[in-house]
């Protein structure tokens, strides 16, 4: 005997009632809750065809039933299948977003530099305070876990869970904590993972050794998130256009910062603060205003774009402190819609 796709859908519905109540589910909340214009006789028909399969039990005599070791893995099976299919699926569509960011992005720089006739630059976009969609965790041997994580912007993240091996885990309990993970975390970022969401997490279950292990797993996978963005730049050689940046300290100063990108990456990080709390996507600093004080002579105008799910990055014009200022903010302005559009 096969399981049909009714068999699947009360099988289904049992397991989680069952997960949900921990008590026996009978016909009547199977009518209830499973979608099905069934008689309670078919539908008790179907239960004992799926304990006959070896699916669900009934652990007292005119009790409802509950799922059997077999039951959970049809179920679990299921899931795997699906959510694997979701991450074949993302991965997919986020390589070919890749690809096509990072070209428009290489292809942004050098417009900004073509039409300013000054130096450009763009990081690629970061994740800011990204936020968990859902989680799972599976045993690969008892001092191992394999934890995959899915967040904000369908970004996928894998990770090992070492374990001590003092907690054995098996089925059922792997399954209660992928439950109380997702229950307790989904749409959470690393810095609300607090101490009071971590012991409310560990009162839900005794595998307090094996939760404390996840969770600083997780942790330590969203906070790499906030690594060195990937930084594009265009038009080092439209300094040499302004008398006021050619003299030899003051362009190799403007190159090397150019070309290391450590500083470009503290301006990036710079402008993120300096829009926080406020509508202004625009920020200028000139002379010393400049986060980047070798290139102190220079002034400095950075717009930050959004691609949603808290993705976002920033474009960056450096030329003399005489810059057409009123043409580069147009520019600017004209770009950062055109990036929130195109990648909506």
């Amino acid at each position: 005997m096969e399981l049909d796709k009714r068999k699947v859908v009360i099988l289904t519905t049992i397991i989680k009632n069952y997960l949900e109540t921990g008590e026996p589910v009978g016909s009547r909340t199977i009518s209830k809750y499973s979608g099905l214009n069934l008689s309670s006789a078919t539908i008790r028909n179907e239960m004992s065809d799926l304990e006959e399969m070896g699916y669900i039990l009934q652990p007292h005599t005119s009790a409802g039933r509950i799922p059997s070791d077999r039951g959970y893995r049809f179920y679990v099976d299921q899931l795997m299948e699906k959510h694997q299919r979701d991450l074949v699926e993302v991965k997919s569509s986020m390589l070919e977003r890749v690809d096509r960011l990072e070209t428009a992005l290489k292809q942004l720089v050098r417009t900004v530099a073509d039409n300013t006739n000054y130096a450009a630059m763009v990081s690629g976009p970061s994740v800011h305070k990204n936020k968990i969609k859902f989680l799972q965790i599976s045993v690969v041997d008892v001092r191992k876990l394999l934890l995959v994580v899915m967040m904000q912007g369908n970004m996928v993240r894998t990770a090992t869970v070492n374990l001590d091996g003092t907690e054995e885990l098996d089925f059922n309990t792997v399954l209660s904590l992928n439950l109380i993970l997702n229950d307790e975390l989904a749409g959470l970022s690393a810095v609300d993972i607090t101490e009071g969401r971590c012991a409310q997490i560990f009162a839900r279950s005794r595998y307090k050794a094996t939760l404390r292990a996840i969770l600083e797993t997780i942790k330590e996978m969203l906070g790499a998130e906030a690594g060195e963005p990937q930084i594009y730049t265009s038009g080092a050689t439209n300094i040499f256009k302004y008398p006021e940046l050619t003299d030899s300290e003051n362009a190799s100063k403007l190159i090397s910062a150019l070309e290391k990108k450590d500083e470009l990456a503290e301006l990036v990080r710079e402008a993120d603060v300096d829009s926080q709390g406020g509508s202004h996507q625009i920020q200028v600093y000139i002379g010393e205003e400049s986060p980047l004080q070798n290139i102190a002579d220079c002034a400095v105008v950075t717009a930050n774009y959004a691609l949603g799910n808290g993705m976002k990055g920033t474009i960056g014009v450096i030329g003399p402190k005489r810059m057409d200022y009123e043409k580069v903010l147009e520019i600017l302005s004209g770009l950062m819609k055109e990036m929130d559009q195109a990648f909506q």
